[in-house]
């Protein structure tokens, strides 16, 4: 009969192989953790480093933007092929700027800001006539920025702002941004963006809810359900617009209603023939004082050549720095509705005369072909032809796609080198292009196929 003798050591080796077995179970467990933690950090760092090169692309496209600006005389004229789809290093950078006549597709350049109203000169008048505004907002509007505590009709002052919920006094003072629209009596984001959720000038899907199927759930923003883009105030106003009481070549322009002819005398001869000069001369003395260059090119009987070789040097403010006023080469057709005395049929004309070919619209002189002399007379010192601040919505993505910074820059260039008045992080607001673009980069494909196939089209 066989005998089985347990081996003394049997229990012990079974123990440690059961113990071996669950130190390579947690090894296993822990470089699992460990390789999943570092490819974590790896995407995370790639993430980080992503973040970094499309930060110093937007830096870059600043930079960009000042090269441009800088020195201007006050008639720089933004080139939108410079702005779009820009690449630097590996990535790309994109400068915004909406047409008020398309909401479906992107448009690219730097713009004006003398194209805007500003909200810190206009007239109760003028400011009423910006799309959406209201009585009590425009009332409101002058009494926030004006120095007194007198309350216009339908306006607002501390006894107002004092007894909200969340009390602040009224500022009695100028705007500093467009955004502080939002702390005055009569204002909501609502008004202030629109539907424009993003700020892209375009009508998204989630802004467009006028097309939604039936029963479908709307999205923010609110929609009037239209088909068009609400933009907003925001589009439509300024608060830096000034320029130097100049000439573009940079000499001191002569005030018509000064006493010293002297002046007056030598730039009237440089226009006009000697035969003409006495009559003309005539005319100013009895035609003083006038309201504005327009008044004085009327009253004294100047053809529109005569005026257009000498408007640019002639003033009637003896204000070294002139505020507010509105480029009627740049501005929309929503800006020039605002203008004093202007109907929809001005408008009309003075657009299409911009836009033909063989027109020439460097400066103002051109205003007195196509409005009438009580039209022209009434803008008095309300418009320009040049702009000397410029804003930027840049929009800077890296190389493969995975980060993106979007900034709004608002650029002053009245001295030189030109400053930075304002650098406004607009990243929260998301992806304000054609999501592809993102796809294509993160696959590695690259932009040149899709701006050609894609945004050379619009949208």
């Amino acid at each position: 009969m066989l005998t089985f003798v347990r081996h003394p050591n049997a229990n012990r080796n079974g123990t440690v192989l059961i113990v071996a077995m669950w130190i390579v179970i947690v090894l296993a467990g822990l470089v699992l953790v460990f390789g999943r933690s570092m490819r974590v950090e790896v995407v995370a760092s790639a993430n980080h480093v992503a973040a970094l090169q499309a930060d110093a692309i937007a830096q870059g496209a600043l930079q960009f933007v000042l090269s441009e600006v800088d020195g201007s005389d006050g008639t720089y004229t933004a080139d939108p092929a410079v702005c779009e789809a820009v690449e630097v290093g590996d990535g790309f950078f994109w400068i915004l700027n909406p047409s008020f006549d398309d909401d479906r597709a992107w448009y690219f350049g730097i713009r004006d800001e003398s194209s805007r109203i500003n909200v810190n000169t206009a007239t109760e008048d003028m400011l009423l006539k910006l799309p959406g505004m209201t009585a009590e907002l425009a009332a409101s509007i002058v009494d926030w920025r004006d120095a007194d505590n007198d309350i216009s009709p339908g306006g607002a002052e501390n006894e107002y702002y004092l007894l909200l919920a969340d009390p602040y006094y009224c500022k009695n003072a100028a705007f500093e941004a467009v955004e502080e629209l939002v702390l005055v009596r009569g204002t909501s984001a609502e008004l202030l963006y629109g539907e424009d959720a993003n700020r892209n000038g375009v009508l998204d899907s989630n802004e467009n809810d006028g097309i939604r199927a039936a029963g479908t759930a709307a999205a923010d923003p609110g929609d009037n359900r239209d088909g068009h883009l609400d933009r907003g105030l925001f589009d439509y106003v300024t608060v830096c617009s000034r320029e130097p009481n100049l000439s573009s070549t940079g000499e001191q322009r002569v005030d018509v209603n000064e006493s010293n002819m002297r002046a007056l005398s030598d730039i009237l001869r440089s226009a006009i023939s000697d035969d003409r000069y006495f009559q003309v001369m005539d005319r100013v003395r009895g035609g003083r004082p006038f309201s504005s260059i327009f008044d004085f090119y009327f009253k004294t009987g100047l053809t529109s050549d005569e005026f257009t070789q000498i408007a640019d040097r002639l003033t009637t403010s003896r204000d070294r720095v002139l505020s507010g006023r509105v480029n009627v080469n740049t501005a929309p057709r929503q800006v020039l509705l605002c203008l004093p005395g202007l109907e929809e049929s001005d408008v009309d004309a003075l657009i299409a005369h911009r836009e033909a070919s063989d027109s020439d619209v460097t400066g103002i002189a051109w205003a007195v072909d196509v409005l009438s002399r009580e039209k022209a007379v009434g803008l008095g010192d309300t418009v320009t032809s040049r702009s000397y601040q410029f804003s930027a919505d840049i929009v800077a993505v890296s190389g493969n796609g995975r980060a993106f910074r979007r900034y709004r820059a608002v650029i002053d260039a009245i001295e030189s080198p030109p400053r930075v008045r304002c650098w406004k992080d607009l990243t929260h607001l998301g992806w304000p292009l054609d999501p592809e673009i993102l796809t294509s980069l993160r696959s590695g494909e690259g932009l040149s196929s899709f701006i050609v196939s894609t945004m050379a089209g619009g949208r």
